[in-house]
């Protein structure tokens, strides 16, 4: 799987459809016990404002026992949390999954290098549901 790194943002290309790899980020989440807070359908409020775009969903997630210690070392990481993960098919229909890079949240926030470790798992589940 390749990866691209740019501005703080990994992205990952996808084997499924957008909302095939939404219900596998949802059931991993779901399986670890990291609650999905929202999901935002961005392409589904576009065309009820009479736009088009492609397929793209927002997932917002996260568990207090890995994200309040970062909030506790750095405040400011709280604009970050919960993570976010963007789900976006392009024009030609190709899925890409899309997350703030770890090592970029704490570079930006300053938090210790140890706590990045509270994300990995995260992190690893994303990883795993566009393989």
């Amino acid at each position: 799987m390749s990866a691209s790194h740019s501005n703080g943002l990994i992205t990952l290309p996808s084997n499924y459809s957008v909302d095939e790899t939404l219900h596998r980020i949802e059931a991993l989440l779901q399986d670890k016990g990291v609650a999905l807070f929202a999901v935002i359908d961005h392409s589904g409020e576009a065309a009820r404002a009479g736009l088009k775009m492609p397929n793209t969903k927002l997932l917002i997630f996260g568990s207090p026992k890995g994200g309040t210690p970062l909030m506790q070392a750095a405040p400011s990481v709280a604009i970050d949390l919960p993570l976010k993960a963007l789900i976006a098919a392009n024009p030609d229909g190709k899925v890409s999954l899309t997350y703030n890079d770890p090592a970029y949240l704490q570079s930006r926030h300053g938090f210790p290098a140890e706590l990045v470790a509270n994300l990995a798992g995260a992190i690893a589940l994303l990883r795993q549901a566009v393989e």
